[in-house]
């Protein structure tokens, strides 16, 4: 990631690292954990597939997803020293490899991956549109990228709700748990200018996946998309709606 912006995001992720993990358990109430297993059942690929997972901080998606492709390999990327130091601690399978590097410019050929996958972290890229071409550049066709991210609710009342949480409790918490006010406080203002889900999907059509659809969690405060490169797999329904409830 280039630019100022990309700078600032790299400091602060290495400086909450140490306390990541366990705030977002506090904030979600451990919920994280259900919706990074809902993003990974959504990846397609052959026991021996291999798959990427992008802004991997400290790889508890790429763990899951390694799980997915028991016989394959996960390869997991993150330009924050203090994040990978953090995963390469965990305890690992055995076929997770994690890469130091900038998702706007990754280290993999064309054609690369059966799958790729990112768990919040989008709306914290400089250029999101370069971001989905360059995913889109080293799957192989047929092959989905799924995103998990934050998303604004349709619903006016509930959105209120969730806006009341996500912009004054979620900060506080994190606060505590994370041990560092500035950056829980510029996490959830990362949401202002971030598309709602929609918008994203639209960003996903113009940008190399030319199948795309949209899964609501827990009444739309987060999303899961999923885009496919070129050609629909035949494990995915085309007969469904472009949207659905997920954990609803």
């Amino acid at each position: 990631m280039s630019t100022d912006k990309g700078s600032v995001v790299r400091e602060l992720f290495d400086r909450i690292a140490a306390r990541y993990d366990r705030a977002n358990t506090v904030m979600t109430g451990g919920m994280d954990v259900l919706w990074r297993r809902a993003a990974v059942n959504q990846l397609h690929a052959a026991d021996d597939g291999r798959l990427l997972d992008l802004c991997c901080g400290t790889g508890a998606l790429a763990r899951d997803m390694a799980r997915r492709v028991p016989e394959g390999l996960v390869d997991a990327i993150d330009f924050s020293p203090k994040m990978l130091e953090i995963a390469r601690a965990h305890e690992s399978p055995g076929n997770v490899v994690y890469h130091e590097g900038d998702v706007l410019a990754l280290p993999f050929e064309s054609g690369t991956f059966d799958g790729a996958a990112m768990g919040y972290s989008l709306r914290n890229i400089v250029d999101i549109p370069a971001c989905l071409r360059e995913v889109a550049r080293v799957l192989k066709p047929g092959a989905s990228f799924v995103n998990l991210e934050v998303s604004k609710p349709p619903n006016p009342l509930w959105r209120r709700l969730f806006y009341l949480y996500f912009y004054n409790v979620l900060p506080v918490l994190g606060r505590m748990a994370g041990g560092d006010a500035a950056a829980y406080r510029y996490l959830p203002q990362s949401l202002v200018n971030f598309p709602d889900a929609d918008g994203l999907a639209a960003l996903f059509q113009a940008n190399g996946f030319a199948y795309v659809r949209y899964v609501r969690i827990w009444g739309s405060v987060s999303a899961l998309h999923i885009g496919t490169k070129e050609r629909v797999p035949s494990a995915i329904r085309t007969d469904l709606p472009m949207t659905a409830d997920l954990l609803a």
